[in-house]
């Protein structure tokens, strides 16, 4: 699949933006002088539902292709 075709999926986009938001947490949980356990755990579930949401496949969108290719379109 193209990056023009993962970008146009709302899954993608979502997955994407919770990963960066995971990312700049990790950066300022290393930057900075304070211990934030709460950043920590956020930055951890971020990451992890970023990544479930990036690697979510689109049933409807596999459907339709389908139906495309048995009508010969």
């Amino acid at each position: 699949m193209t990056m023009y075709k993962k970008f146009s999926q709302l899954s993608f986009v979502i997955g994407l933006f919770f990963f960066l938001v995971a990312l700049i947490l990790f950066a300022h949980i290393l930057f900075s002088d304070s211990s934030g356990r709460l950043n920590l755990y956020t930055a951890i579930v971020f990451l992890i539902f970023g990544v479930a949401m990036m690697l979510a496949k689109d049933p409807g969108r596999d459907k339709e292709k389908n139906e495309f290719k048995n009508t010969g379109l």
